[in-house]
């Protein structure tokens, strides 16, 4: 992200333009999609190497103001706990959350991160590419071609 100044250049990126079922150049249409991040930048890591949470007070600062500046928003996709605790005001795991995605569709689909670090979970969860990908896919190309 700070060498490309887009997010998702990196392989969870690719993982996350697989599930969606979009191309790069879709992916970064401005005039059609919005990447809004929980946090406006890296938090960076902790001492295990994992990343740090997103700090709260970007969401608090500049959340409610970039969405309203938002229009005719059809589709949001939540990646990972962050933003599914922030937008849906969940207090259940990942798995809990995106296990219900039935309860969010069509508008909201919410996803675990696309990280490497959760190869794991994608192999322990086969209903994520068996059951709601494909439904994601298809609302994906529904709201975009129309």
């Amino acid at each position: 992200m700070h060498e490309s100044g887009k997010p998702f250049t990196d392989p969870s990126g690719d993982r996350l333009r697989t599930w969606l079922g979009l191309g790069t150049e879709q992916f970064y249409d401005r005039d059609r999609i919005a990447i809004v991040p929980m946090a406006f930048c890296f938090p960076g890591y902790d001492n295990r190497g994992s990343d740090l949470p997103p700090p709260r007070r970007c969401a608090e600062l500049w959340h409610e103001r970039l969405l309203a500046e938002l229009s005719d928003v059809r589709l949001t996709v939540l990646v990972g706990g962050h933003a599914q605790r922030w937008h849906l005001g969940t207090r259940l795991g990942v798995t809990q959350t995106v296990r219900a995605w039935r309860d969010y569709a069509p508008k909201v689909f919410p996803l675990p991160h696309p990280s490497w670090r959760n190869t794991n979970w994608l192999k322990k969860n086969p209903w994520f590419e068996n059951e709601l990908q494909p439904v994601l896919r298809a609302r994906v190309k529904e709201v975009l071609d129309g």
